[in-house]
């Protein structure tokens, strides 16, 4: 087999990354979608044919999936777990083929899983890569792990042990890891990602902007939140530097209206820091949910061995696309730092004080692809193709294999 480079797909909710193994950027980002034919008719494929020149081709993924008639969008993963294995087979068919252009015989495939994808799961993807693609080698990695080596770039120390808070447009995870491994009794879900900000905001501009059509409200509103939102250090002040200037403060967005193709302008105001403060806020926009995402690390370190708690919070990573607001790390820092001291403060034994805790989040340029970058380091290492599971070993031991996943010695 020709030594080529492993082939890496992170599967996310929202977007699936994938490329190859030594880049440090993914050659494509697309949304885990695809649109499928419901129901065929006599003549619909013959017509399909000559409409598109296309053999065979029943469904579209990705960016594809947008303006075809006759087709109905699915999403083969909810909540980071594969939920149509149907489905997820073909939208993994053309991952490989259409947008990598590759021979699935000839690379190692690097697949990731959040953490809390079952071992049933995994054999599933055992069983359609070995069986379907014929992959002569596999290797499944919890995001959580490989959004850790990601930061080894950004972070002084290169440690396997952190929490990692990992937020993306459908759901945001805080998840602890000890030498590699996962504490899964530990992980705390938050019900506020990018698509809730994007929500907020849209509420927020409906009743103050006229002048935005309705069937471009959500996505009107998800342009702001990506060009001008930010965090804000205390939100009663935010709020009179507004006041005081909102001309300097304040921005302007101009966009076109689809139908009459006449342009419109939108004043965004408090929307640029309100809409992301939902975060450390969340009672403005969910009255069912009080709990800052500064608290939920915090528990979450509470609750983990007490040996590896001043570990954890020396490592915090940021992970995906609803982390990399401006000033996101400094905000959350300060907050984790203030809930420890105060801690700390309280406690009095022998008439001495025990040690500060080193807090320390880690933002860096990629964490919006950190899981992708992560799998790309680690499918670069010599030990991947010895760590990674076999045909070989598939065929003698069945899909069982894949249950479990080797840490690399280099790690250890």
């Amino acid at each position: 087999m020709p030594n080529l480079p492993a082939i890496v797909i992170d599967n996310g909710t929202g977007y699936t990354k994938l490329g190859y193994a030594g880049n440090t950027t993914p050659q494509f980002i697309i949304p885990s979608s695809i649109s499928i034919r419901e129901t065929h008719k006599v003549g619909d494929q013959a017509a399909r044919r000559l409409a598109r020149g296309i053999d065979d081709l029943d469904f579209f993924i990705g960016d594809d999936c947008i303006d075809v008639n006759g087709y109905s969008v699915k999403y083969p993963i909810r909540h980071g777990v594969v939920e149509d294995w149907d489905l997820m087979e073909k939208f993994w068919e053309q991952c490989i083929f259409k947008y990598l252009r590759a021979e699935p015989e000839d690379h190692h495939l690097l697949l990731t899983e959040s953490p809390l994808n079952t071992p049933e799961n995994r054999e599933y993807t055992a069983e359609i890569m070995f069986e379907s693609f014929n992959v002569p080698g596999l290797y499944i990695a919890v995001q959580a792990v490989l959004a850790l080596v990601a930061s080894w770039a950004y972070a002084k120390v290169q440690s396997l042990t952190g929490i990692v808070l990992d937020s993306g447009d459908g759901v945001t995870h805080v998840i602890p890891v000890a030498d590699g491994y996962v504490i899964g009794s530990c992980i705390k879900h938050i019900p506020i990602a990018g698509r809730d900000i994007t929500y907020f905001i849209q509420s927020l501009l409906r009743g103050r902007e006229p002048n935005i059509p309705p069937e471009q409200s959500l996505e009107t509103a998800k342009a702001i939140k990506e060009k001008f939102c930010y965090i804000c250090p205390d939100i009663a002040r935010e709020f009179d530097k507004f006041d005081k200037n909102p001309t300097e403060r304040g921005r302007k967005y101009t966009t076109v209206n689809h139908i009459t193709q006449q342009p419109f302008e939108v004043d965004v105001g408090f929307e640029r820091f309100l809409g992301p403060e939902i975060f450390f806020n969340p009672e403005i926009a969910n009255p069912d949910f009080r709990t800052s995402i500064s608290e939920i690390v915090d528990t979450c370190i509470q609750n983990c061995p007490i040996d590896v708690r001043r570990p954890l919070y020396s490592n915090i990573v940021l992970s995906g696309g609803s982390t990399m607001f401006r000033d996101f790390d400094k905000r959350l820092e300060r907050d984790i730092k203030r809930i420890c001291k105060t801690r700390l403060g309280s406690i009095n034994v022998s008439g001495t004080s025990p040690n500060p805790m080193n807090v320390k989040v880690v933002s860096h340029s990629v964490q919006r692809y950190a899981v992708w970058s992560g799998g790309s380091i680690l499918a670069s290492l010599p030990q991947f193709l010895e760590q990674a599971h076999t045909k070989k070993q598939y065929e003698e031991y069945g899909p069982s294999i894949c249950r479990y996943n080797p840490l690399f010695n280099a790690f250890t």
